[in-house]
């Protein structure tokens, strides 16, 4: 049985945000389709740890020089997507809320991310919490 995605969308990582993960691995390029879908694609990646495809995937502009690792103890619990708009064919906002546990708290990250599309690729600029 595939195990299924981190991203909460019901579909097998394979399929879902793992094709996209695979295809930046592979040297591939970045393919999500949408806001949505790259957001989706971060939120996972943020699950599994991979760094790289993390700031591949943020705008240059706003791209952090470094990330820093997951603090040790932190499990991620699931993702909501509340709303997903595009303002135009290259513009795009997605608003979540991430949910995740350290230390025996929970936390809730409420978030109104903006993207942006250079190139055909879709970038995580920056976002609003809430």
């Amino acid at each position: 049985m595939t195990a299924p995605c981190p991203c909460g969308s019901g579909g097998p990582y394979a399929r879902c945000c793992g094709a996209l993960h695979a295809a930046f691995a592979s040297g591939q390029g970045l393919h999500a389709a949408t806001p949505e879908a790259l957001m989706r694609s971060r939120y996972s990646a943020f699950v599994l740890d991979l760094p790289d495809y993390l700031r591949a995937t943020w705008h240059a502009s706003t791209r952090p020089a470094e990330l820093a690792p997951p603090e040790p103890g932190l499990k991620w619990l699931g993702l909501a997507v509340k709303q997903s708009v595009l303002q135009d064919a290259d513009h795009g906002t997605v608003e979540f809320v991430a949910r995740s546990k350290l230390g025996g708290r929970a936390h809730r990250l409420h978030e109104v991310s903006r993207f942006v599309r250079e190139g055909g690729i879709w970038f995580y600029v920056d976002g609003d919490l809430s």
